[in-house]
């Protein structure tokens, strides 16, 4: 395949950025005014119940006003249509209790997808926090350790990271446009770039729920209706080369990932951003790549650094590329689709789903 000629049938191409586009066009960052933040604050307060667990709730129990959703709706557009990040700064913090700010996080994701369980718990939302995760282990997860992140997509269509305290050092959010990425690597060296199109083997790091494969055999790269997509994670591919029975790297996939690992390091390709408190940064799990640096925690528990972390499936999402179902469970546009249904995937979760999706007017197949 000439990957080339295939990059140039991109309907979309403010997704292939540089740190230049994104600096001189900050579109893509979006400051809530103060009525906004009052009235989204306002409208979670008035919705939360004591009794209610996060998957009880609907997004009529939060009835946004159409200012608020069109406030909103602007990242979301930017995420899908544009340069595929978006940052919402101002969502409400000051005098806001983490539960707080968490449901507000979620109420966000009712009015714009369907949430996906994210690991073997069967979590809807995670709290980015550090716990002593030990990221490189077989098991291991980089939303609860401090270490640095290899760059990497998520399970879901998109994902929220609201942020609630800041680290005092460290914890940069870092993003590389895979679109890009993959055209530097296709002009540079065009015999690797058609590697990346090839089946990787890709541990599932423990998540896989009982009786599923502990790995898969998928593409890094593909395209679909002139559309590229990725789906890069170091941390899981090397993690599947511990596993029995998972084939070993050829010396070109090896070269391959570690020229690609390389590009999107680049320092015209790898855009930087601290998130602040208050801040709320939507990515692409399609051609986003994203990373974290490593930080040093507050030593009062209080203010240690904490994150939301929010996967949705999206009603208006694209359809993906051949072999991408082994990702998501399904290729199809629209459709609930990504996460990791884990060990406690119960009737209270189907439930959850089913209703999500019909508010969403999107196929769920349980």
């Amino acid at each position: 395949m000439d990957v080339i000629s295939e990059l140039k049938k991109n309907p979309n191409p403010r997704a292939a950025w540089t740190v230049a586009d994104v600096t001189e066009d900050t579109s893509w960052i979006n400051q809530l005014s103060p009525d906004i933040a009052t009235e989204l604050l306002s409208t979670v307060r008035n919705g939360r119940r004591e009794e209610k667990s996060m998957l009880e709730y609907r997004k009529t129990d939060f009835p946004f006003s159409d200012a608020v959703l069109n406030a909103l709706t602007t990242s979301f557009r930017e995420v899908r249509d544009g340069r595929g990040m978006a940052l919402i700064k101002g969502i409400p913090r000051e005098n806001v209790r983490p539960d707080e700010f968490a449901l507000i996080t979620w109420a966000i994701g009712l009015h714009f997808g369907v949430a996906r369980p994210q690991d073997r718990s069967t979590s809807y939302m995670n709290e980015v926090k550090n716990i002593g995760t030990d990221y490189r282990s077989p098991n291991g997860r980089g939303y609860s350790s401090h270490e640095q992140l290899d760059f990497h997509v998520d399970g879901a269509d998109i994902v929220l990271l609201s942020c609630y305290n800041q680290a005092p050092v460290g914890g940069m959010s870092m993003c590389t446009s895979a679109v890009k990425a993959l055209e530097v690597v296709a002009h540079e060296r065009s015999e690797l770039a058609r590697t990346l199109l090839l089946p990787y083997p890709f541990s599932k790091n423990g998540q896989e729920a009982p009786g599923e494969a502990s790995w898969i055999n998928a593409p890094i790269y593909g395209f679909e209706e002139g559309r590229t997509f990725c789906a890069w994670n170091r941390n899981r591919v090397w993690n599947a080369q511990r596993l029995e029975g998972v084939p070993s790297l050829t010396a070109l996939q090896s070269e391959a990932i570690g020229y690609l690992d390389a590009v999107i390091r680049r320092p015209d390709l790898m855009y930087c951003m601290h998130l602040e408190r208050g801040d709320l940064q939507l990515l692409s799990n399609q051609t986003i790549l994203h990373s974290r640096t490593s930080f040093q925690d507050d030593a009062n528990e209080s203010n240690k650094r904490t994150l939301y972390r929010l996967w949705l499936a999206m009603p208006d999402s694209f359809k993906l590329p051949k072999g991408w179902d082994l990702y998501t469970g399904s290729c199809e546009a629209g459709t609930v689709r990504g996460g990791n249904k884990g060990l406690n995937y119960d009737a209270h979760c189907l439930r959850f789903d089913t209703d999500q999706a019909l508010a969403m007017g999107m196929s769920f197949q349980p």
